[in-house]
């Protein structure tokens, strides 16, 4: 029986990451991957579904550029073409990580993983199965969509996140249920592509998870699409109607309303996928692995890391996390910090967040203030005809620490990185406000913002 000295199982972004930095701290090591290299996010998440939404910003610029004077003639476009350039993107940065395993001496076993107590792990491929011994395992195996227990739900056809970017034809309608993260960036997708799309989310507002005032910004963009979106709706049950298919859901007055579609999304969270450790009577906080601030479990020498365990369940902190479970695996001493985490939506307009919300600030007990600085006073942002937005920072009214930003508007994604490294590095509003920025751009309102908080702006 082969032994390693860190057994990854899971080959996504807290996977593949811990495997890596393991190798790199000495350790021998082996992957095991049920399914494709990269997980969810490569293959059915992240990746295919920005290349997707990079595809309707330009069908969006197409447009817009009549209104500026560039006309194309009549738009066309090809979905199959599309989902070919999508599956090449996967491909490519699949067989990037397949080289990377490769160049780390990484033993990557294909096959679906099971843990067992005497830390042997028997890896099934088909009708195969081989027996590993670790003397660490890390445990990265993500989670699968979440689908509530809905009336009707086993007579109908659905999507989740993970199989409607493998549709072949663009439905004339689709119903998504769950106004979160998901649901909001597939309804841009959709949209783009003419086809008549319906919201439905239970909660006041679409991305109730985070800050109002983006959330207001972006439900205004939303309907300027021509997407509907219907809030404080409970779906009650799910129909098949001939070819069509029936979402009936209560409005907030108490009424029953039904929407005829052609495809239903359901979107509105995920579960974590706990098959291959069903045999380790591991400690568990509510459906989630439970971990220490080393992401070590309950069983000494075993870490979980990514949607296993909760919490932010975005790729960049699973791949945070499988660095500091791998440098413990390793013997290193390392603890997770989940004090600064970039938390981004790419709809079109972007929304990008780090830190505290306002509402968590004032709950935390700070004084706080606030800046902010609309998109609508920025040069740059006029010159790409993206004025809808803004930028917030929430900090500290005595020192001015800055305690979050908030940022709508396009490329936000990228610019949150700034106020990110000025929180990782402690800096206040006043330094970040003397900070000159290149003009014209969409990082001024960066500047902006903080000069608002400090009472010295340019704008009202």
């Amino acid at each position: 029986m082969k032994k390693y000295d860190v057994v990854v199982i899971g080959g996504g972004p807290g996977g593949y990451v811990a495997a890596i930095r393991a190798a790199k701290l000495g350790c021998s090591v082996a992957l095991v991957e049920a399914d494709q290299l990269g997980g969810t996010c490569l293959n059915r998440g992240c990746i295919p579904s920005k290349t997707l939404l990079h595809h309707a910003e330009i069908i969006e610029q197409i447009r817009k550029a009549s209104s500026w004077g560039i006309e194309t003639g009549e738009m066309r476009f090809s979905f199959e073409k599309m989902n070919a350039r999508k599956d090449q993107v996967i491909k490519r940065l699949r067989t990037g990580i397949a080289s990377l395993l490769k160049e780390g001496k990484i033993e990557h076993f294909q096959g679906f993983g099971s843990v067992h107590a005497d830390n042997t792990i028997s890896v099934q491929s088909g009708d195969k199965v081989e027996n590993i011994l670790a003397e660490k395992i890390i445990l990265a195996t993500g989670s699968t969509p979440f689908v509530p227990n809905i009336n009707g739900f086993n007579q109908v056809d659905i999507h989740t996140s993970d199989t409607i970017l493998g549709i072949k034809e663009i439905p004339s309608s689709l119903v998504i249920i769950g106004g979160g993260v998901i649901g909001v960036e597939f309804a841009c997708i959709f949209a783009s592509l003419n086809t008549e799309v319906t919201i439905i989310e239970m909660a006041e507002s679409i991305l109730p998870n985070e800050d109002p005032d983006a959330a207001k910004v972006l439900h205004r963009a939303l309907q300027k699409k021509n997407i509907k979106i219907q809030t404080h709706a409970k779906v009650e049950a799910l129909r098949q109607n001939g070819t069509d298919k029936q979402v009936l859901f209560q409005t907030k007055d108490g009424s029953t309303v039904s929407i005829a579609c052609e495809q239903i999304l359901v979107a509105i969270g995920r579960k974590p996928n706990l098959s291959a450790l069903s045999e380790l009577s591991i400690q568990m906080e509510g459906s989630y692995v439970s971990v220490n601030k080393n992401m070590e479990t309950s069983i000494p020498g075993i870490y979980a890391v990514g949607d296993l365990v909760g919490g932010w369940q975005l790729a960049h902190v699973a791949s945070a996390e499988g660095m500091v479970a791998a440098a413990n695996a390793a013997g290193k001493i390392q603890e997770i910090d989940y004090s600064i985490v970039p938390r981004c939506v790419y709809t079109l307009p972007e929304i990008a967040s780090v830190g505290l919300m306002e509402r968590e600030a004032k709950e935390k007990g700070y004084a706080v203030k606030v800046g902010i600085h609309h998109l609508v006073g920025n040069g740059k942002a006029h010159s790409m005809d993206g004025r809808e937005g803004f930028v917030k920072i929430i900090a500290e009214e005595k020192y001015g620490e800055i305690l979050g930003t908030v940022m709508v508007g396009p490329h936000v994604t990228e610019m949150i990185s700034e106020v990110a490294a000025f929180m990782h590095l402690e800096g206040t509003v006043e330094e970040l406000g003397s900070l000159i920025h290149p003009h014209p751009s969409l990082s001024e309102s960066i500047f902006e913002a903080a000069l608002a908080w400090l009472g010295k702006g340019l704008h009202k």
